[in-house]
């Protein structure tokens, strides 16, 4: 069980009060967590900065208003989240039409059957957070739009829950479910060679290997 949220609150308690290097502390634990979220979203490191110190500038603003049932990291992850994708719209009026359309109601007809994909030995989240592995699937998150690789982000790599998800997101908890499954299709199909277990796979159903 994590302790992170009982870790943070003194610290936060001690910033409400106007203590700086309380808040110090705080950037400095989160800070590098932070510019990696935005990255993931935003894909360049001038705009990641911005986030990152936008981020930090309304916790100062408005860390009177973090409510202790959250965790003050699901809080920021929250915060840091809106400013990324503000800054996207920002970008592109396009962009932000095309993040919002709805994929509730397409369903899942036409996303391909799990059997069909090799199974990983690691959950995306233990793959992502390995040093060595980071960078790959980094670049596999790169290639999926937006609207499936933020999801992604949010609920398997930053561990927000389907809720938090889609109020950070502005979408609906369906359309949570819909893309998050897509993103982990679309990423698996892109890592099986990397992570997967080929013997797994089925397509041709069944292992007959050939003499050789």
């Amino acid at each position: 069980m994590t302790k992170t949220a009982d870790d943070d609150l003194p610290l936060v308690q001690r910033a409400r009060s106007g203590d700086y290097t309380a808040f110090e502390a705080l950037v400095g634990k989160y800070e590098r967590r932070i510019f990696t979220l935005a990255m993931r979203i935003v894909k360049r490191q001038h705009d990641a900065e911005e986030v990152v110190q936008q981020t930090f500038l309304n916790v100062i603003e408005h860390i009177e208003e973090f409510r202790q049932e959250a965790r003050f990291a699901t809080w920021l992850t929250r915060i840091a989240t809106n400013e990324a994708l503000a800054l996207l719209r920002k970008r592109s009026t396009r962009w932000a039409l095309s993040y919002n359309e709805s994929d509730s109601e397409e369903g899942y007809a036409d996303i391909p059957h799990p059997k069909f994909i090799a199974q990983w030995g690691e959950t995306p989240h233990e793959i992502a957070s390995r040093r060595e592995t980071r960078r790959m699937v980094d670049e596999a998150l790169g290639h999926l739009d937006d609207k499936y690789r933020l999801v992604f982000v949010l609920r398997d790599m930053e561990g927000l829950s389907t809720a938090e998800t889609a109020e950070a997101l502005k979408i609906t908890p369906s359309n949570v479910k819909v893309r998050l499954l897509r993103a982990r299709l679309m990423l698996r199909e892109r890592l099986t060679h990397l992570f997967g277990d080929a013997s797994t796979r089925v397509e041709g159903g069944g292992h007959g290997h050939g003499h050789g």
